[in-house]
């Protein structure tokens, strides 16, 4: 017999016939507060389960499906995720994970789509090639994250926190990162010759300081009054881009081609290595 208790008043929440949750049906039960810390829960069928405010930090959760469960303010960090199927193709059926604690958790390969995890903590998570197209990261934490070749297409990271994290050959087209803090990110590819992908999105307002964007396709983005002091944009491709009221301080522009670029009230005298068409010398 397992127990599964209130993690605060000790308060019996269910007791199941058996001595493991691994790969166990756990659907639609009420498990608010629950007390599951290092629990093996891998492959468990949590669907409409609500374990708001419970702690699961380094519990077991790979491979576990967890579609509209709840997770608000919960305890994840450190807990494996990997593979884990938290969202789906539609946003109805996407778990809530707002306010949810996931520093240090592996997200890897885990599905993501249309979920929300909003005002969450991801600090020093593992989201490698992990699907995030479409979630609400908003107001999250992911400073120190680590996303090699993850999708975020169409994610909302709105005011995000991404400083120092590692972001290389992931697909951010479309994404809104308007306010978000970009400073010291890594947004590159570890292949030559290959790109990392952010066209179509909304930088506008960004804190972008010293952050690695060598080779990286952003076509047609809204970069206004975003903060490129000390940014790596060498090679970059920037077509359309509008770069308006930019601080581009001792930004790299090696390499970058600038004739489709809007630069209008942008000091670009103050960058490295901008080749500037003779019509926009006069831009400042």
């Amino acid at each position: 017999m397992l127990e599964i208790k209130n993690r605060a008043n000790g308060e019996i929440l269910a007791a199941l016939d058996t001595d493991t949750l691994a790969h166990m049906d756990l659907q639609e039960m009420s498990l608010s507060g629950a007390d599951l810390k290092g629990m093996d829960l891998s492959g468990a069928r949590l669907d409409h389960t609500d374990l708001s405010d419970a702690d699961l930090s380094g519990a077991n959760l790979q491979g576990a499906i967890l579609w509209r469960a709840h997770f608000e303010g919960a305890n994840l960090s450190g807990a494996n995720l990997s593979k884990a199927r938290i969202g789906c193709n539609r946003q109805s059926n996407a778990a809530t994970l707002e306010g949810a604690n996931l520093s240090g958790a592996d997200l890897s390969s885990a599905d993501l789509r249309y979920a929300i995890v909003s005002h969450a903590n991801l600090s020093g998570a593992i989201l490698t090639r992990a699907d995030l197209c479409n979630a609400d990261l908003h107001n999250s934490n992911l400073s120190g994250a680590k996303a090699h070749n993850a999708l975020l297409i169409d994610a909302n990271l709105r005011e995000v926190d991404l400083s120092n994290a590692d972001f290389r050959d992931c697909h951010l087209n479309g994404a809104i990162l308007v306010k978000a803090n970009l400073s010291g990110m890594i947004l590159e590819s570890d292949h030559k010759d290959d790109f990392s992908a952010m066209n179509l999105a909304n930088l506008d307002g960004a804190n972008m300081t010293g952050v690695h964007m060598h080779n990286i396709s952003a076509t047609d983005c809204i970069m206004r009054r975003v903060n490129l002091t000390d940014a790596d944009l060498s090679n970059a491709v920037l077509s359309g881009t509008i770069m308006r009221n930019a601080n581009v301080t001792n930004a790299n522009f090696d390499g970058v081609e600038l004739a489709t670029v809007t630069m209008d009230f942008s000091n670009f005298s103050q960058a490295l290595n901008a080749e500037i068409p003779d019509y926009k010398m006069n831009l400042r």
